[in-house]
This record gives C-alpha cells, structure tokens and sequence, in this order.
C-alpha cells in the first residue's frame, strides 16, 4: 500500500516542496481553517502515477489521487487512490470499510433496481406510443385539410348568397353547409374511437413508470442510507462519524478517492504532507485528462474540514508561546513573510494567521532568509510588535546562528566589519562597497574544523540582507556550505546556515529575561 518515492520519481528529478494550491476547509466544531497543500513535489508523483497509467492503457475517466505522508519512522512514502470501487490490487487504498456490513442488501437492492430498470426501458419503448403519434399526425393532417377546405366552400356560399334571391339555391347552399359540418365531427369520432384506446394504454404505462420511478428513488435512498450509516471516516483527532452525519450528501460519496486516502492515513497514523487530485481519462463533463483539480464541490468539500481535523497546519516547532509573542523554529525553505506573488504566499507568517484564525494579530518581528533556518520572533498583538522592534532598532536583542564554511579558515575569533550594499540592478546580490554600503558588523568564533570544512559560530550585531553569506566569503575567503548566490551554483542539498539561538528582554513582562534556542539540524 505505502510506495516509495523512486515508485514514480526518476533519479534526477529534484525536490521540490513548493506549494501550488491548498485543499482546505473549516473544522464544524471550531471554525478554524484547516489545509493540506499540493506541492510541486505531489504534482510530479501524480505526472509518474500518470505515465504508469498510459502505460497500461487506463481510459476510463476517474479522479485519481496521491497522498504523500510521513511514517512513524519520518519516512516519506506515497499512497494511491481512485474514485469508484478500488482495484483489487493491492497497490491501491481500499474504499472505506462498512460496505461489506450492508453487502447482502446492496446486491439485493442493485437486483432490484436492474429490474426496475428494464420495465421502464419496456414502459418507454411501448409500440403503442408510436403508433398513437403516427394516428394523431395522420388525423391532424385530414383535419386541416378539411378545414382548409371548408373554408374555400364558405366563400364560394357566401358569394353565392348574395348574387341569388332564388329560395330554392338558397336552402341547398345551407344544407351543404350543414353536410360539411356533420363530415368534420364524424372525422373527429372516428379519430378518438381510434386514439383514445392508444391514450389510455398509454396513461396507464406513464403511471407504471411513475410508480417505478418512485419505487426506484425509495430502494435508492434506503440503500444509500445503509452504506452511508455503515461507512465510518476517522481523522487526525482519533473522531469517527459515519457518511449520514453530513446527509444530505450526493450517492457515491464515500467511494471518492480523497477521503479514501485522508481516512487511512488517519487510521494508519501516518502524516499527510501534500496530496494532488487529477483526471485522467474521457469526461463527459468537461474534464481534462492529466489536470489536476481540487475537491469536488458536492461530494468531497462537505467532509474536508472533518478529515483534516488533528492535522498541524502549521508543521512549525514551537520554541515557546506566551499571550504576548511566539517563538517557532523555521525550516529552510520557507518564507519568514508572504511574497508579492499568488506562488510565494506559503511562510511562517501566513501558516501562523491561518492556524490562529482572523481575529488574532500575528506578524514577524524579524526575518530569516527563505534558505536558512531556524528561530524567529513573532508578535501576537501590536503593542508588542512595536516594543519589539524598537529592541532590534536599538541592538538589544541577541541572535546566534551556527554555520559550516565550504573551506577552512585559521582565524579562531573574530569580528568582520565590512559595509554591505545592494546593488538595484543586481538584486538580490549584495557587496561590500566601502561607499555606498551600509555598517555591518558580525563577531564569529570556530567551532570545529576537520581539514575541509569550518563550523562556525556566528553573532550579528546589525540585520543587513545576506549580512551573515556575505561576510564569511569576503572576511574569511569561504562560502557557507550549500551557499549557490555567493558560492557554487552546482551545490546540492541545503544551505549550512541556522538561527540556534536568540535572547532578549520579554516585552511586556519586566521581570522576565527569555534565552530561546533550537538544534542545529546539521
């Protein structure tokens, strides 16, 4: 059931976590909203899941899905659903269990329901209304032709009228006035003798096919009624409630394939960490093989919230929380703060207020760059933004990083003093530029060296961009390790560079000093 990544990924494809559209909803119970995103690394799961389709010459047009999660064993491994009744393979997530509980009254009420609809194919396609249209076209025909004819005949009477005063031709007009009128209702006697046996053959078919109808909506509502009461969904909370809780739902519900992987990774304790739906296959509802799309409005978005219940929507290690302020542990590769583009709005700043919820203030103090890690200081009211702010303006807060040079250097201690600017037409490159650069100040101590590489200790007096990349390679002849602005663009992997530490006078509680670190993940 759980597939490894190379099960899809080839060897050169590359890691990447970025984020492309979020699943979300709202908790029922809570209001807050809750999300799983899909990362560019899930989408390239999916397009490998894709090709092992083509492969295989899968058409039928489904909605399928690929859930990535986490293993107790921080493994990241893959599941695979469809829509509809899973595959036997076992490759696949199974469908929710509960249907064979009402296994016997499906196959008896799909019997049925075959039946019913067979009698209304016989019902629709009865001989007789066939017949009773061509009749009602025929007798309409000679009944226009008739009038048509009467017309002329009247005009011709009415002419006749008024040039003869001779009793006689006058009597003989009335009595073929009289004729054709009698001609007329008997065309219309024999039409009804002929229809009106058809009519009630027919009637009586509408009425059988009215009854099934009805007696097929009741086998239909009962039977889903039973799955929907059998089927029973867990999320991430350890809650189970069964599909009737949501009724009412459309039928078919609990066969989609996202609450069939969200259900088991929950039951299976395993870590959601990006999922991609997409269609694959003919639609004949517009839907387009290879694209990806987000829950279905009908069947899916109802039950989201539920599922997603217990998930951390942040995935932020707290360091520590108060009323007042937030200390979270930053991974590489996130954003401290929301870009300017739809792409570039995943970052602590953004997880935090989608976590907190609208009403509460969340906003960073200060920033970390997207590839470092490590802590950062975040405000929950404005008051304490302000005060912590004026603190960095004024240097009164301490931050320690820890960093490994792609090099060695043999200078234990030290302080590097070296103005940076940025350049506006080389952005976001900084220098050193003895004129137009700005004070920047960073004090170092080595910590280790094995020949190849430093492990540093890093303390920064002023916050400039890249302050910390820019002065070991101009004040100590190295990059940071995993550095490709300022040192190799053929590196892989991460950049060496973590915020381990940071100290500071608590904002709005005098007597209270904080000394906040996290580990060095290298």
């Amino acid at each position: 059931m759980l597939h490894d990544l190379t099960d899809f990924l080839s060897d050169n494809e590359s890691i990447d976590s970025t984020v492309s559209y979020y699943y979300q909803a709202r908790n029922f119970k809570t209001g807050q909203l809750l999300q799983l995103p899909r990362t560019k690394l899930a989408e390239k799961i999916a397009h490998g899941l894709m090709r092992n389709l083509a492969s295989n010459n899968e058409v039928e047009g489904k909605m399928y899905g690929v859930l990535l999660v986490e293993t107790h064993y921080g493994e990241q491994k893959v599941l695979k659903a469809v829509s509809g009744l899973a595959p036997t393979s076992t490759d696949w997530v199974p469908s929710i269990p509960g249907r064979a509980q009402v296994a016997e009254a499906e196959r008896s009420s799909l019997k049925a329901l075959e039946q019913i609809k067979q009698k209304l194919k016989d019902f629709q396609s009865l001989p007789q209304k066939k017949e009773y249209l061509k009749l009602s076209q025929y007798y309409q025909e000679q009944i226009e032709a008739l009038n048509f004819t009467h017309a002329q005949n009247r005009q011709l009477r009415n002419k006749t009228r008024a040039l003869t005063p001779n009793q006689q031709a006058l009597e003989q007009l009335e009595q073929d006035s009289r004729a054709e009128t009698r001609a007329k209702k008997q065309l219309k006697q024999q039409r009804d003798s002929v229809l009106r046996p058809l009519e009630a053959m027919i009637n009586q078919a509408d009425e059988q096919i009215k009854q099934l109808k009805q007696k097929r909506k009741f086998i239909s509502s009962n039977l889903q009624n039973q799955l929907y009461q059998a089927y029973r969904l867990n999320n991430f909370q350890g809650e189970s409630l069964s599909l009737d809780s949501w009724m009412p739902i459309p039928t078919g519900t609990g066969e989609c394939c996202l609450p069939k992987l969200l259900h088991y990774a929950a039951v299976n304790r395993l870590k959601p960490l990006s999922l991609a739906e997409f269609w694959w296959g003919s639609s004949l509802r517009g839907k387009v093989s290879g694209q990806f799309y987000g829950a279905c409005l009908e069947r899916c978005q109802p039950l989201l919230g539920f599922l997603l219940s217990g998930i951390s929507n942040i995935d932020l290690p707290i360091v520590y929380e108060d009323p007042y302020l937030l200390v979270v542990d930053k991974p590489n590769g996130l954003l401290s703060v929301p870009g300017r583009y739809s792409t570039s709005q995943d970052s602590v700043e953004n997880r935090l207020k989608l976590y907190y919820g609208e009403g509460q203030f969340v906003k960073a103090v200060h920033r970390l760059d997207q590839d470092t890690s490590g802590v950062i200081v975040i405000a929950k009211d404005p008051v304490t933004y302000q005060i912590l702010l004026k603190q960095f303006a004024s240097r009164e807060i301490t931050k320690i990083y820890e960093a490994v040079l792609d090099g060695v250097t043999a200078i234990e201690r030290g302080t590097i003093g070296l103005p940076l600017w940025s350049d506006p037409l080389n952005r976001p490159y900084q220098k050193v530029d003895w004129e137009l650069g700005k004070p920047s100040i960073t004090h170092f101590q080595l910590i280790a060296c094995d020949g190849l590489r430093s492990r540093l200790e890093l303390i920064p007096e002023t916050g400039r961009t890249h302050q910390l990349r820019m002065h070991v390679i101009a004040g100590l002849g190295a990059p940071i390790l995993g550095d490709r602005l300022y040192g190799s663009q053929n590196q892989k992997g991460r950049l060496y560079l973590h915020a381990k530490k940071i100290c500071f006078q608590h904002p709005q509680l005098a007597d209270k000093y904080l000394h906040l670190q996290s580990d060095v993940p290298f």
